[in-house]
């Protein structure tokens, strides 16, 4: 399979569209087999679980986790004044603020490890969905396989928690109809691993106890026969010749495993319906709310990778190109109280200590910068001139690169740090020990006793759970 062509000149669709098409053509590679490097010793784990809280669209870091100095809105103030559009907050952990709007998450940050030192490059073009790919691959796009999700990736090299729980599962991102459908869909896939270390797609989490019961109006029978039925017909497909064997043998043992949850008590894990009815109320009756307290029942079943999103929509929730301000705002409410209860509930349940939560976005956002300083990236904010008009132009909606901040609870790492800092001033670059998505992963992995340098030979090639295996862990973040 030929690698796809990287013309800047071509358009910012296309290119996406064929990049999902490369994607799902790649996933009928073999799956390959994991090789055993007598130097690779695999890390003693700090958790069991992850949990990925995923801010789609680009979380501006100093409008929540590392507020700048503060404007109000005045109109014809200069764009070039405008750092944070919310002034910072106190935490419960000395020296650390945050930003107002974030107080239940102020009182847990004695929980946390907040890295504000988090950065991403340019990749040529800063699109969302490129960023995103990074961000859950390791790996740039185009590529001639399909990268795994971080999440397939743990499914594979570590199996369940919990043999009838799906070790994968991805809840509140709707892959259809949202406008970028097939380029959500090019990483949120197992890859080349197969369809059995994919993601359980659970777009409302409300919705989600349907997902692990037969169709309405079909009875327990009816289900098992056409199971059987289809069953039969991939095993019989006409194509079966040209069909990648190993792809075919995932597919029916995904399958076996959707079954075999659908029998189980485990089901209900996913009816957040039968929670008390205070839990409910904790968390709010908004979709990243509702999606952290299935997140948190999943967890206690056994689930091993779970990610939360507040879903990417283009120009919708955090991808602020206009009204960011008030956008913000309403973001603040949607998140502040469910990761505070998520993190509470955990802890209460003895959970937290052995379950790593990571909130992280693609990248953050600035009033005045594309990507970084002397970035020739394309300016894709939608928001022009230098000086504040009306309330819509109030917010960071340029995409930003050069300094990020990551949450991270529980799973073994330290509890009331502060790691990284980015300037002061514009430009709000990382200015202390930044941290790539290279080493961000190894990170993660590290914690799930899973070393960076793990690799599979994929079509007669090594292909690492680290971009070429060079991810190096941050150790100062682990307790």
């Amino acid at each position: 399979m030929q690698p796809l062509s990287l013309d800047p000149s071509q358009p910012r669709r296309d290119f996406l569209k064929k990049l999902a098409a490369s994607s799902m053509a790649a996933m009928m590679s073999p799956g390959g087999r994991l090789l055993a490097a007598e130097e690779i010793v695999q890390p003693k784990p700090t958790a069991d679980a992850c949990i990925v809280l995923w801010m789609g669209g680009g979380m501006a870091a100093p409008e929540t986790f590392d507020p700048k100095r503060y404007q109000p809105f005045e109109q014809g103030a200069p764009m070039a004044n405008i750092l944070s559009t919310f002034p910072s907050i106190d935490t419960n952990v000395d020296g650390v603020k945050i930003c107002q709007g974030l107080e239940h998450i102020a009182q847990i940050m004695d929980r946390a490890t907040l890295i504000r030192s988090a950065v991403q490059p340019d990749l040529g073009s800063i699109l969302h969905s490129r960023h995103q790919y990074h961000w859950h691959t390791g790996y740039v796009p185009p590529q001639t396989v399909a990268a795994p999700h971080i999440g397939a990736w743990m499914a594979k090299l570590l199996g369940p928690r919990n043999p009838v729980m799906p070790p994968f599962i991805n809840i509140g991102q709707h892959l259809e109809g949202n406008g970028e459908g097939e380029e959500l869909k090019a990483f949120t896939t197992g890859g080349f691993l197969g369809s059995e270390f994919g993601p359980m797609n659970l777009p409302v989490a409300v919705d989600a106890a349907q997902s692990v019961h037969p169709p309405k109006g079909m009875d327990a029978g009816r289900f098992e026969n056409r199971s059987k039925l289809f069953k039969k017909l991939l095993d019989q497909h006409p194509q079966r010749d040209s069909m990648s064997d190993f792809q075919r043998e995932s597919m029916l043992r995904s399958l076996e495993n959707a079954h075999r949850l659908l029998s189980s008590k485990e089901r209900d894990a996913f009816d957040i319906s039968l929670d008390t009815k205070e839990a409910r109320e904790a968390y709010g009756d908004g979709q990243f709310g509702q999606g952290c307290l299935l997140a948190r029942r999943l967890v206690e079943n056994g689930a091993r990778y779970i990610e939360v999103t507040t879903e990417y929509i283009p120009f919708v929730h955090w991808d602020t190109h206009a009204d960011g301000h008030a956008t913000v705002d309403r973001l603040h409410r949607e998140i502040d109280r469910p990761l505070a209860q998520l993190v509470k509930d955990l802890e209460s349940r003895g959970l937290l200590d052995r379950t790593l939560i990571v909130l992280a976005s693609e990248f953050s956002r600035d009033a005045m910068i594309e990507g970084v300083p002397n970035s020739t990236a394309t300016d894709q904010a939608t928001v022009k001139g230098d000086k504040l008009e009306s309330p819509q132009h109030y917010g960071l909606h340029r995409h930003f690169t050069g300094g990020t901040s990551v949450v991270m609870f529980g799973g073994g790492m330290k509890r009331g740090h502060l790691y990284g800092q980015t300037a002061d001033e514009r430009p709000l670059i990382a200015t202390k020990n930044p941290v790539s998505i290279s080493d961000l992963h190894a990170t993660m992995f590290t914690a799930m006793g899973i070393s960076p340098k793990t690799a599979i030979d994929i079509e007669g090639r090594p292909f690492y759970v680290t971009l070429d295996g060079k991810g190096q862990a941050v150790r100062d973040l682990f307790a």
